[in-house]
Parts: structure tokens; C-alpha cells; sequence
């Protein structure tokens, strides 16, 4: 391989990193590593706090109770860690999950996977992992998003 082609290809592969990057998993735009006044600009009603208990996955909490996402109406929960979000929570109305559904699988591609009982569905990108789902018996449907361990973290108490 001549070094020309060697570097037409390595252009193509930045090239494919950075459009990769623009379909991170986001809500209304806002991604993870986000900041807290990126949060607020986003979400201008968000109400940012301490978080309730110690957890290795965030130290803070925005909140956004009235939101619109997919075209459904929503709440969010942004956590952050050192300033940046590390996950979100978008809740909705569990008579939603479809649309929500059909919404993301245009924004974040095929799932990785889709369980029946409960519904779940699931994206994985590098460092960064997205789920659907929701619980029988109970009215509403999640969307969290996360890197790391946030998940098996978060609800820890320390």
C-alpha cells in the first residue's frame, strides 16, 4: 500500500469516526459528557441538586419534569459526575413506547437487541449503551442512557 492510499484511508476512517460521533445517543440533542450549564441552556426549567445519596456513578442531579421528546411528552433526569453527564433517564407514558421506539430506531440505527417481557430494547456504541424499556404492570416507559458502570452504579448506596 502506497503511502497516498495509506493516507486516503486513514482520512476515511477519521472521517467515519466523526460521523459516528454525531449519532451519539442524546436527548433533545444534549449528550453525554454534556455540562450542567449545557443542561441548562437545553433545558432552561431543569433544577440542578446534590444527589440524594453517595454513589460512585454522579454527584449531581438536573431534573426536568416538562419535556417533549420523540413528540411525547416526557421528564428527564441528567447525572452528572465531575461537571459532565454520565446517564439520563427519559420517562414517559408507557402507551408511548412504539413511537418512542420508531423514533429512535431512526436516530440510533438497529438495536443490538429487543427482548419481549418486559419490553426491552438496546443500542451499544463504544463507552456508551442505550435501553428502552419498560415494566409490566407499571404506567411508564424509560429511555437511559449511560457509559461506564453507571448503570449497576448508580443505585448503589455508599
Amino acid at each position: 500500500m502506497g503511502s497516498q492510499q495509506l493516507f486516503r484511508t486513514t482520512g476515511l476512517l477519521f472521517a467515519f469516526a466523526a460521523s459516528s460521533a454525531i449519532a451519539a445517543y442524546d436527548a433533545n440533542d444534549l449528550t453525554l459528557g454534556a455540562s450542567e450549564t449545557q443542561i441548562k441552556k437545553s433545558f432552561p426549567n431543569a433544577h440542578c441538586r446534590e444527589l440524594e445519596w453517595p454513589s460512585r456513578a454522579a454527584e449531581r442531579r438536573c431534573d426536568d419534569s416538562r419535556i417533549s421528546f420523540a413528540g411525547v411528552d416526557a421528564s428527564v433526569t441528567f447525572y452528572l459526575k465531575r461537571g459532565a453527564v454520565e446517564g439520563f433517564d427519559v420517562r414517559f407514558d408507557r402507551r408511548e413506547l412504539a413511537r418512542v421506539k420508531d423514533f429512535l430506531v431512526k436516530r440510533y440505527g438497529k438495536p443490538a437487541s429487543e427482548g419481549e417481557t418486559p419490553p426491552a430494547v438496546e443500542w451499544q456504541a463504544v463507552g456508551e449503551r442505550a435501553r428502552l424499556s419498560a415494566e409490566q404492570g407499571r404506567r411508564r416507559a424509560s429511555l437511559l442512557v449511560w457509559r461506564g458502570a453507571f448503570d449497576q452504579e448508580i443505585y448503589k448506596i455508599r
